[in-house]
Order: structure tokens, then C-alpha cells, then sequence
């Protein structure tokens, strides 16, 4: 694990990480805000609360790190904070789209040519950067949440409902919740998963919340109603399938907000305090 910068702030340290990859087989790079309680003399320093951010298409390891404002609420509640890439990236990882290959990764494991061989973001987010985050800063295991924008909405959903017993919390920003049903989730499951839309359903939050039921005892999701692409989201659906299984669902809808990360800066605070809660 290479470190490729450091930069103070609120007392704590931005840093980005690139390793070598043996899930996706490429080098990946990573984000991590370390708090100032993780970074404080080892007779001082203790395991902090952590969340996995999964960001959106088109966006990298940096995007929340420079755009959120998260840290300084992250410096008082002892958040360490993981901001993962979003995809394989170089001439070896394939794709020249934006909401296809790199930059597009929607945080499943492919099984279609030629996407195979690295598109494999949920192993890599859920096994391997999981594994190295523990192993590699004060992370207290037992307090781990996750939370996403967009695409990376979608990937938080998912992936809590698959692993709650490796996230202890979920939130969401305009969450993907119902790809199966939109342009952007059956354009990216039909490439990386193939044509057989039973297994697409594995890969929907709405789907698999009604599958699996209550696991989280809330879950907080907002969504701004003038979102650009809000009939690419599927909010309604996901509401439906919490109240159909009996998951509590927090989901707030803001007149006026847009897609983009002025949204995120307006409300990133309610979802650290909402973790905090959560990951007590």
C-alpha cells in the first residue's frame, strides 16, 4: 500500500492510497479521512467509527473528499471515512462511457465478457479494501457503516442488505434504487451481468429489501426534487419495499435540490450524526 498524499485538515489527515489489487488484478486507489482521535500518540490513539463511501459515475477516490465538506463534522465524532475509486481504471479495465467501464464499476462483480477479468467492485469494496482498512487504521469493527450518492446509493443499499454482518448501518443520497427498472441500471446489468434478469434482481435494492426483509433498524435516505434524474432513481420503489417488509425507512424529499454534491453538503452532517447513532 502506497500513500500518494497527506494533507492536514480539522486536525485530521486526508490521505489517498494505492495498492495492488489481487480481487480486481490492477492497482486501485482509495481515500481515508483519519480524525484526529485516530492519530493521536499510540498510548492516546483508539479504534474510531468508520463508514465506506461509495460515490457515482463518473467520479473517483477524491470526489467526496474535496466536494462533501464531511470532515470537520467527521473530526468531532471520530469518523474515519473510506472513499473507494468507483471502477478498475487504465487502458487494461476497458469501457469508454461515462455510465459504462471506468468510472461506472456500479459495485457488482461482473460476469460477462470482456468485463470479467477486473470488474469486480463488490468483492474488492466488501472482501479485499474491507480486509486492508481494518488491518491498516484504528477501525473499530464492531462500529462500520457504509452510505452512498447515485450509483454509489445503490452499492451502500445492496451491499449492507448482503453484508449486514459487515455494516452496521446504511444511508443513502439519491440512490439508484431500482435499476432494474431504469435506463442507467439495465444498461450496465445487461453488460456486466448478461441478459438474464433473474440475476438482476440480486443486484436492486428495492428487490432485495423485499426479499430479505428488516435488517437495519433505520435506514435514512434523502432525495432532491429537482433531480435532474429523478425518474432514473426508483425513490417511490424503495419506499414501497421498506414499508412492505417492515425495514423503517427515513426518507426525505427536498424541494429545490438538484443531483449534485451542493445537495450532498446541505445534508452530509445529518448522515454523519445519523451514523453516530447508529454505530453507538
Amino acid at each position: 500500500m502506497k500513500q500518494l498524499s497527506s494533507n492536514r485538515c480539522f486536525n485530521g489527515e486526508q490521505r489517498i492510497y494505492e495498492h495492488e489489487s489481487s480481487v480486481i488484478g490492477l492497482p486501485m486507489k482509495f481515500g481515508v479521512y483519519l480524525p484526529p482521535q485516530a492519530l493521536k500518540g499510540e498510548s492516546e490513539a483508539k479504534k474510531c467509527k468508520t463508514l465506506f463511501y461509495l460515490a457515482g459515475l463518473t467520479c473517483t477516490e477524491e470526489t467526496f473528499a474535496i466536494k462533501a465538506h464531511a470532515q470537520a463534522l467527521a473530526a468531532e465524532l471520530g469518523f474515519i471515512i473510506i472513499t473507494p475509486d468507483t471502477s478498475p481504471r487504465g487502458d487494461a479495465a476497458q469501457g469508454d462511457h461515462w455510465d459504462i467501464g471506468q468510472g461506472a464499476g456500479f459495485y457488482i462483480d461482473a460476469t460477462q465478457q470482456p468485463w470479467t477479468p477486473h470488474y469486480k467492485m463488490e468483492s474488492y469494496i466488501t472482501q479485499e479494501l474491507y480486509e486492508l482498512v481494518k488491518t491498516s487504521f484504528l477501525v473499530d469493527p464492531a462500529r462500520i457503516g457504509i452510505f452512498g450518492h447515485s450509483m454509489g446509493g445503490h452499492g451502500a443499499l445492496t451491499l449492507a442488505f448482503k453484508y449486514p454482518q459487515k455494516f452496521n448501518s446504511v444511508s443513502a443520497f439519491a440512490p439508484i434504487a431500482a435499476p432494474v427498472d431504469c435506463a442507467w441500471g439495465q444498461k450496465a446489468f445487461s453488460q456486466y451481468l448478461g441478459n438474464n434478469q433473474s440475476e438482476w434482481a440480486g443486484h436492486d435494492a428495492s428487490r432485495l429489501i423485499a426479499q430479505k426483509g428488516k435488517q437495519f433498524d433505520s435506514i435514512l435516505v434523502d432525495q432532491g426534487m429537482s433531480d435532474q434524474f429523478l425518474n432514473q432513481l426508483g425513490i417511490d420503489q424503495l419506499e414501497t419495499a421498506c414499508q412492505q417488509a417492515g425495514q423503517p425507512l427515513t426518507l426525505r424529499r427536498h424541494a429545490g435540490y438538484d443531483h449534485g454534491y451542493y445537495f450532498i453538503q446541505s445534508f452530509v452532517q445529518d448522515h454523519l450524526k445519523f451514523h453516530a447513532g447508529q454505530l453507538q
